[in-house]
């Protein structure tokens, strides 16, 4: 029987039904979980921290309509790219997807699902998911929040730019943005949570790899979340200081190529997690 064939079988046998719903059920309780647990609210925290600092602005300087819209898409620019994609939505997705694992095995849980008759691929791609769903509706709010705020200011030349200009187009951009970084954090800090117990150490490499990216050779850069991130953000930001005169040009990629080299990044990552989770062992003396 030839590759090709058995691929055939194994699609047309496989039980679709059985697996739709085992994940139906995890993603559910997973995302319950995720958003009521107390020890999530410091994400909501740091997915806010820049809306709420522009509403205490706002607050104590109401909207003139005398604002700057250059200026101020430099400054939702920077508090993106600054912020949310260095910081924010990398720390988020840290708390988030490394817990989905490490958390069950602090809280000794983690045998439930490893003695269920649930496979083991279902259950990474289930919590996955789950992290997924979390991250992305709050980084997305908390994003569209700033964009607002920044725009709502400048009054009616803030209007003009968003409703009759580029602005609900870069609006786009930067929560379609948002959902392609939790994707990537994601996938990476998923499959670290299943091969080393403490994800933290190898997270500080992963941070100083995606800030340092630019002074790494053309070819490596493409192994960088932030690679495809920058080419896809509407407003470009350049890089400032040391970073600058260090810094390796690579070529410029579309959207067209960035969108899928960015999910071929995290297929790779997320059926690397996959093999793992097929030889993990569980040991709770060893945490």
């Amino acid at each position: 029987m030839t590759w090709l064939a058995s691929c055939r079988k194994f699609l047309r046998e496989a039980p679709w039904q059985l697996w739709t719903a085992q994940l139906t059920a995890l993603i559910q309780s997973e995302v319950k979980r995720n958003f009521l647990k107390r020890r999530s609210i410091w994400i909501y925290l740091v997915a806010f921290a820049p809306t709420a600092i522009l509403l205490m602005m706002v607050i104590q300087n109401p909207p003139t309509g005398r604002d700057n819209i250059q200026e101020s898409t430099s400054v939702m620019a920077h508090v993106f790219q600054i912020y949310y994609l260095r910081v924010g939505i990398f720390v988020g997705c840290l708390g988030i997807f490394t817990w989905l694992f490490r958390g069950e095995i602090v809280e000794k849980t983690l045998h439930y699902h490893f003695l269920s008759p649930m496979r083991r691929e279902l259950l990474v791609l289930g919590k996955f998911v789950a992290g997924m769903v979390t991250t992305t509706l709050i980084f997305v709010l908390g994003v569209f929040g700033s964009f607002f705020l920044i725009y709502a200011h400048g009054g009616a030349a803030g209007r003009a730019f968003v409703f009759d200009g580029p602005g609900m187009g870069h609006l786009v951009a930067y929560l379609g943005v948002t959902v392609l970084a939790c994707l990537g954090y994601g996938s990476i800090f998923v499959a670290l949570s299943l091969v080393i117990k403490n994800p933290i150490v190898p997270a500080i490499f992963v941070l100083g790899w995606e800030t340092f990216h630019a002074i790494l050779p053309s070819l490596l850069q493409k192994f960088s979340i932030m690679f495809y991130l920058k080419q896809l953000s509407p407003v470009p930001v350049p890089s400032e200081g040391i970073l600058a005169l260090f810094a390796v040009g690579s070529d410029p990629v579309s959207p067209w190529l960035a969108v899928p080299g960015l999910l071929c990044l995290c297929t790779g990552i997320l059926i690397f997690a996959c093999l793992r989770i097929r030889k993990m062992e569980i040991s709770y003396l060893a945490d």
